[in-house]
């Protein structure tokens, strides 16, 4: 009625306006609106599905009889027109869901009758059943005599059981002490199981009780479990014959401990694992790794003793597993190393190896198993074993610490530094490298590496020190060192002029390479060689000299003409230049010419004095007998030069000289000669 008064509104004002406006008549939506977004996009409701429809309509449904007299109604007449008629038709129901109804009453009439049945069937005032009375067979007194006998005897052994718990328990939460004052107490199994639950992971699987001795849980990913049983001691001695009792009681002494650990046999036994650092046959470097250490745990230990070297057991193998897993993968060296049975051998330097072996034995001999009997007198070395631990810990602490995602949605595992790539802007080689990992043998080879390169400076330090006494050779070796660095401080200084006569030099020893920082400040890289680090000792002492001689001079009122580090006119010397200087004396009447050579430390220094050609050797043996206490015998006279202002130089035989070193005759001879 609305839409039609709408429409003749619409029409009178078309009639009687001139300027008409069309009104468009939109047919109402047939689906309501279920949401308006915020741009104005109405979002309608979906229509329902057939069976969401006739679900709906099935709500509709008046299951409550108010229409039965009606229905009763319809029903005599539908049947009243069945029999009239000649049944070939049937009308058609007047409500759509009469034949629904219809089915559901039936149903309900058949639970109603089905819930009387079970009413009159179990209330007795409704029904009564007589049973049928069956023959009775004659009883067997004897055969239900021993029934109940077995079954009283069941039940009194069941609760005798309990009664001998109950006191077991009762007398053991009692503090026991031995009947003798001066014998300890006997130990508790709870007590003792308490102490081993609070140093060892247990857990309760049935009736038996396991304890874990892996690295789970710190981060290990390997394979082998360390599974061990805790038994009561009492029930295995109970288990055990009666002649093994009978010897037990007679042993003599109390028990040690009520619990009994059953350890896997693959973890019994010893275990290390030796690590040689060998040339040709001699041992440069020992190191012996195992928590527990090469100690033999026998069946009667106590249990804390059996656990500790079942797990040490447990800790060589796997990290001897995880260095063969990263030798068979190494290819970054030269060689690669090489992995026979429990022994891995990786080359170092030429001619020197790294021999790592898992020694594990059941009989208790720890004689370097695996490593072919080798043995050794050295010390051992605690680095060495201090890193395997360290490295191994660092592996599990990888494993088990995973960075966290930065933001939430960010994938989990990926490290600070990589997130940071992208707006550092990194290049291909930083990533590379940064997607490089070392692993535990290769830092145990730099580590070997550095051990080698070490020794070899200590020996070429030592030997230089024992051949060489002017000048004198300190060194001092930094306390605070990393375990691939190590830095030593050499001074060559003379005796009785420390003031003066000074040189420090640095040396850092790397893996494979040494740097030699000077005086200067130059810095020089050495290989591995120790002839290397021998010849540049060498030529420093050669230089010391000369700068020593040039420092007493200026003391003692003489003049450097000349100075150098690296001559070009002598003999050609095999390594590097010999180094020189020209002095004169405060009258300028005498010069001296001083050359150090690095061929012989011992007689490489030369002296020439100068003088002019005037002057008769005849005065200057008188000169020199009066105020030198040295002869003439001490010049030269066969090899003589003359420069080019025409001064003469005659060489000097040092060890003619007095004095206890180079710089103390020079300081007697520059003495002397300044007066002449």
């Amino acid at each position: 009625n609305s839409t039609i008064r709408l429409l003749r509104i619409i029409s009178r004002m078309n009639s009687t306006g001139t300027n008409s406006v069309a009104v468009s008549v939109e047919v109402p939506m047939e689906n309501l609106v279920h949401e308006i977004t915020y741009d104005g996009v109405e979002i309608l409701q979906t229509p329902l599905t057939m069976s969401e429809n006739l679900a709906r309509l099935a709500q509709k449904i008046d299951f409550t009889g108010k229409d039965e007299d009606k229905d009763e109604v319809s029903g005599e007449d539908k049947e009243a027109e069945d029999e009239s008629g000649d049944g070939t038709f049937k009308s058609t129901p007047s409500w759509p869901w009469e034949t629904v109804r219809n089915k559901l009453r039936g149903a309900l009439t058949e639970l109603s009758v089905l819930s009387d049945i079970i009413a009159i069937t179990q209330q007795k005032k409704y029904l009564v059943l007589d049973p049928v009375q069956s023959e009775s067979n004659e009883p067997k007194t004897a055969a239900s005599l021993l029934y109940k006998k077995k079954s009283l005897a069941a039940a009194a052994a069941v609760l005798l059981g309990g009664c001998e718990r109950l006191r077991t328990a009762l007398s053991e939460s009692k503090p026991k002490t031995s009947p003798i004052s001066s014998m300890p107490s006997i130990p508790d199994f709870h007590l003792e199981l308490l102490r081993l639950r609070q140093n060892w992971r247990l857990r309760k699987v049935g009736n038996a009780i396991l304890g874990d001795l892996s690295y789970r849980t710190a981060g290990s990913r390997f394979q082998q479990q360390g599974i061990f049983e805790v038994t009561k001691a009492e029930d295995d001695a109970e288990s055990s014959d009666a002649t093994d009792e009978s010897s037990t009681s007679t042993s003599g002494g109390p028990k040690t401990s009520t619990l009994r650990v059953t350890v896997p046999k693959e973890l019994q036994g010893i275990a290390y694992i030796q690590v040689l650092v060998q040339k040709d046959q001699d041992i440069l470097s020992l190191a012996n790794i195992g928590l527990y250490g090469p100690a033999n745990a026998p069946v009667e230990a106590h249990w804390q003793q059996r656990l500790e070297a079942a797990q040490n057991v447990l800790f060589c193998r796997e990290l001897f597993s995880a260095l063969a897993r990263e030798a068979v993968t190494l290819n970054s060296m030269p060689i690669p190393p090489l992995v026979v049975g429990n022994q891995i051998t990786a080359t170092l330097f030429p001619g020197i190896l790294l021999i790592i072996g898992l020694c594990h034995s059941s009989s208790g001999k720890s004689n370097g198993l695996g490593l072919n009997g080798l043995h050794s007198k050295l010390d051992h070395n605690h680095v060495l074993e201090h890193s395997l631990h360290q490295l191994l810990r660092e592996v599990h602490r990888q494993n088990s610490c995973v960075p966290l995602p930065h933001p939430a949605t960010a994938p989990i595992g990926i490290s600070k530094k990589r997130r940071l790539a992208g707006p550092l802007a990194y290049d291909r080689y930083t990533l590379l490298n940064m997607t490089k990992k070392e692993g535990i043998l290769e830092e145990m080879i730099r580590q070997a590496q550095h051990v080698v390169l070490r020794l070899r400076t200590m020996y070429v330090l030592d030997t230089l020190a024992k051949e060489i006494k002017d000048p004198l050779v300190v060194a001092h070796w930094a306390s605070l060192n990393a375990v691939t660095h190590s830095c030593v401080r050499l001074t060559l200084l003379s005796s009785g002029y420390d003031m003066t006569a000074r040189t420090p030099l640095a040396i850092h020893v790397k893996e494979k390479s040494l740097k030699c920082i000077l005086k200067d400040g130059k810095a020089i890289h050495l290989s591995y060689e120790p002839q290397e680090l021998r010849d540049i000792i060498l030529s420093q002492i050669a230089i010391h000299q000369v700068m020593a001689l040039q420092s007493l001079s200026k003391c003692m009122g003489w003049s450097v003409l000349s100075s150098s580090a690296h001559l070009g006119v002598g003999t050609c010397e095999n390594l590097g230049n010999a180094a020189g200087c020209l002095l004169s004396s405060p009258s300028g009447k005498r010069s001296l010419a001083i050359r150090s050579s690095t061929q012989n430390y011992h007689g490489g220094i030369q002296v020439f004095v100068g003088y002019p050609p005037g002057s008769s050797s005849s005065l200057l043996k008188d000169s020199m007998e009066v105020d030198t206490p040295f002869n003439l015998d001490s010049f030269n006279n066969d090899q003589q030069f003359e420069s080019a202002e025409g001064i003469v130089y005659k060489p000097i035989r040092l060890d003619k000289l007095e004095g206890k070193n180079f710089l103390n005759k020079m300081e007697m001879l520059m003495a002397v000669l300044a007066d002449a």
